[in-house]
């Protein structure tokens, strides 16, 4: 072997938090074998996924099958790629034939399609080994809910500290990254459900530009802001799997057709003009101020920054809302209206179905245009600013045994820079940037024009080359 090559972590734990550009060169090179690699992952899954409540399926048969095939591959030269071999989870609302897809809910528990979705064809084209279908929030949060036990494998779980939340709706992939069960996971975002569990979990979420990826076979909760994108460990190793994602889809008549061709980041070319939001840092927890303005200061020259930047006036937050409700109780018209809805297992969601089947159709007519002149406002915004930087959450993960609006009464995140993001459909990056209250994760966020998914990339591989918080793991995994 080159003297250069890296050295094979030295055990099964060590193994699963390597970040996944590293196992590539341990995969190509034939220090690590497939099998090995996804034997641990799925070792993992088994012993600890149940402690977070973050599987629904551990797809043991079929990735063992595919990592020996995938070792006979490599053996023989026909290495596919930086996936080749490589572990990873989806969250339950993608198709995966033959295996039950329940997004999440206890309606949908036996539900099995014949098809794939093309994000799982897209990655095992690239050689990627699906080895679990993970949780999340019934139905993507799209009833209303208002409470972390809000599906049927029970309330998401923080790795940190299993009293708190694993965030939502991506709640199973967050908390699998995380502990170490797998390299990367598949999540999905209406308004948040990457870059929260993210930010309360500790890992690096990338939320693509909307129609970057195809969401073909991925539950629908509103098919105008519905977006996937891949959760690990390190930007760069984001940067990896969505180059896999990207690419034209016929079978997704939003999907844009653009790809994303992955290059290791080198550093930045210039500074970055970085626009910080008025009020995004005044009424959040001590602990994500004093993390987010460590993170600005570690960038040190490579960035510019603007403080203070007032935010356009514009119903973010009742506009992103409305839509929710209203695509939401078209996609499960027929859950709701036979009562089946009532099989869910927040509370919450049982009725909210109901009063967003009633939203007025003027009112959808006028979120939906209110659309056009917030676009208008984000490319005024980027017009002055390369990258706009937050505070992921304004405070670190919920409890678990409480309703969300008394987690923190007085916790306030600023602007309503995600509603933003998601009804213009523009990329964000969410980083962990250190810990706050109770030991648990801080994050921030960079968010960029449509289709600078690069800039947050190198961005982010930036501040993680002069920070360790990623390389941190939860004390009991």
């Amino acid at each position: 072997m080159p003297a250069s090559a890296p050295e094979a972590p030295r055990d099964d734990r060590e193994l699963l938090f390597t970040p996944l550009a590293r196992l590539a060169d341990l995969l190509r090179t034939r220090q690590l074998s497939p099998v090995t690699l996804v034997e641990a992952s799925l070792s993992r899954l088994e012993s600890l996924g149940p402690r977070y409540h973050a599987v629904v399926t551990v797809m043991r048969d079929a990735a063992l099958a595919e990592a020996r095939a995938a070792e006979s591959e490599i053996r023989a030269g026909r290495y596919r790629g930086p996936l080749h071999g490589i572990p990873y989870g989806a969250k339950d609302l993608v198709a995966t034939r033959g295996v039950p897809t329940t997004w999440g809910a206890e309606p949908y528990r036996e539900q099995v399609f014949d098809f794939d979705a093309t994000v799982v064809t897209r990655l095992r084209e690239a050689g990627a080994i699906l080895v679990a279908k993970l949780a999340m929030v019934e139905l993507a949060g799209g009833m209303g809910y208002n409470h972390a036990d809000a599906s049927f494998t029970g309330p998401g779980l923080c790795p940190w500290d299993t009293r708190f939340w694993s965030g939502g709706s991506s709640s199973g992939p967050g908390a699998a990254v995380a502990a170490g069960l797998v390299t990367f996971a598949i999540g999905s975002e209406t308004s948040g459900s990457i870059v929260t569990p993210a930010a309360f979990c500790g890992v690096t979420g990338l939320r693509p530009t909307y129609g970057l990826v195809s969401r073909h076979g991925a539950m629908a909760l509103a098919w105008t802001l519905d977006k996937l994108g891949p959760m690990a460990r390190t930007a760069e190793d984001c940067g990896l799997v969505l180059a896999a994602l990207a690419g034209p889809d016929p079978a997704d008549e939003t999907c844009v057709g653009r790809a994303f061709r992955f290059k290791a980041p080198a550093g930045l070319t210039r500074p970055l003009r970085v626009g910080v939001p008025k009020g995004c840092v005044e009424q959040v927890q001590p602990a994500v101020r004093e993390q987010f303005e460590q993170s600005i200061t570690a960038l040190g020259k490579d960035i510019v920054v603007t403080r203070d930047v007032p935010w356009p006036d514009l119903p973010w937050g009742p506009a992103v809302g409305t839509i929710v409700g209203a695509e939401g109780a078209a996609a499960f018209r027929e859950l709701i209206e036979s009562g089946r809805v009532s099989q869910l297992k927040c509370p919450a969601d049982r009725t909210g179905g109901y009063s967003a089947l009633l939203t007025p159709a003027v009112d959808y007519l006028d979120a939906m245009r209110a659309r056009k002149p917030m676009r208008r406002a984000m490319r005024d915004l980027f017009a002055r600013f390369d990258v706009i930087a937050t505070p992921t959450r304004a405070s670190v993960a919920y409890p678990a045994d409480r309703e969300f609006q008394q987690a923190y009464p007085g916790i306030s995140g600023g602007p309503p820079v995600i509603p933003a993001g998601n009804l213009t459909g523009l990329p964000a990056l969410a980083l962990p940037n250190g810990f706050g209250e109770n030991g648990l994760p801080t994050s921030i966020s960079f968010m960029a024009p449509a289709f600078e998914e690069r800039r947050l990339v190198e961005l982010g591989a930036l501040l993680q080359s002069r920070t360790d918080h990623h390389t941190r793991r939860p004390p009991a995994v």
